[in-house]
């Protein structure tokens, strides 16, 4: 073995270890239900709904909400709409002759990020606990039950929820939920998590956080805030909703790597937080430093030097390695990869975390509103 394929070997290892620790602590843990002390509870609520030009959608959003087994009168829905298709006015239509849920909209006549909309829906909202969910995705008529049940217990902060179907079929998403709700199971049990879902996830209005303006992760956000104060933010399988995804590498690109973005931000953001916070910071958060910020250089640059070390050994026959992995890639995009499937999904999720990082190092990122139009089309 030469010296290339040596440091190729090298840093595939060190990039694997993480992953292999987890699974090993996972299965030693068990990790079942939600760590909370959940007890029946029916507090007022307040659901936020941020919106922008949801007018194809925002009727069966509505339906979803009315769906909900939790006492409409205890019930207040916050929408937060900067639209200009209409969006506001089909809620308030939809709601000209019911007496409750109470509505609350609030109109903002420019094009902002999704967090200063949040502020502003957090800041009016007069529940006692606070539901924040998107008009692109479905709730399990219990969601919001359950949600509350586990806010009962006073040392949690926060809760979300598992994504329990992905509508439109994509593999490769469902693969990568799967093992998302895997790692948070684990994260909640030890301490708690660090992804939250937007489409679902609830706080008490007491623990109300401001979110940074330009955030393009305003849900982990108010969790990792919330986690601040010292209070636990977890993830409740039983607290189940629907969101949409694609499975092609164009089409997943936007959608991931805004995402990767701001979770990175928010990593860097909070890097005072290692060490200290219990399990959250000795354990929680160097995996997620690991596996979002370290490992997708360590596998680029475990591939580039395998490359190099092939070229070296066997010349223009050294390039099958990264032709090999641009056909992974092109097959797992089409699913078609069969028991490897999985895998490729962990390669998609680095994918996106690579491209974030180098998209921070050159300054962008902003958090304004963009409409997701794959994910809207499984509703239309």
């Amino acid at each position: 073995m030469n010296v290339r394929a040596g440091i190729a070997l090298a840093l595939g290892v060190a990039a694997s270890v993480p992953y292999l620790a987890c699974a090993a602590l996972y299965a030693a843990i068990g990790p079942a239900g939600s760590p909370a002390e959940k007890r029946p509870v029916e507090p007022t609520v307040s659901v936020v709904l941020p919106t922008y030009n949801e007018a194809a959608i925002v009727e069966r959003k509505l339906d979803d909400l009315l769906a909900l087994d939790y006492p409409t009168e205890r019930i207040e829905l916050v929408l937060a709409d900067a639209s200009d298709d209409g969006t506001a006015e089909i809620v308030e239509s939809y709601f000209e002759d019911r007496e409750y849920p109470r509505l609350t909209v609030l109109r903002d006549d420019r094009r902002r990020g999704v967090a200063p909309a949040l502020n502003d829906a957090f800041r009016a909202a007069e529940g006692e606990v606070i539901f924040r969910t998107d008009a692109d995705s479905a709730l399990a008529p219990d969601a919001l039950r359950e949600a509350v049940a586990n806010l009962a217990d006073d040392r949690i902060g926060a809760v979300t929820g598992r994504q329990a179907e992905v509508l439109g079929d994509s593999a490769v998403e469902a693969d990568y939920r799967d093992a998302l709700s895997k790692l948070q199971a684990l994260e909640s049990h030890l301490d708690s998590t660090f992804i939250f879902h937007g489409p679902c996830f609830a706080f008490r209005r007491e623990d109300v956080v401001e979110i940074d303006p330009d955030s393009l992760a305003d849900d982990t956000e108010v969790a990792v805030r919330i986690r601040r104060r010292g209070k636990r933010v977890v993830m409740d399988p039983a607290v189940r909703f629907a969101e949409s995804g694609v499975s092609d590498f164009r089409k997943r690109r936007r959608r991931k790597d805004r995402r990767a973005t701001g979770l990175l931000a928010l990593l860097v953001r909070n890097r005072d937080m290692l060490g200290r916070y219990g399990r959250y910071g000795r354990v929680v958060l160097p995996f997620n430093w690991w596996f979002m910020v370290v490992s997708p250089w360590l596998v680029a640059l475990a591939l580039a030097t395998a490359t190099l070390a092939a070229v070296a050994a066997a010349g223009p026959f050294g390039l099958a390695i990264p032709a090999g992995t641009l056909a992974f890639g092109w097959l797992g995009g089409r699913e078609r990869l069969g028991p490897a499937q999985p895998l490729y999904a962990v390669f998609d999720a680095q994918a996106s975390l690579l491209f974030a990082a180098i998209r921070l190092l050159r300054g962008g990122g902003d958090g304004t509103w963009e409409i997701d139009r794959e994910s809207r089309e499984a509703f239309e």
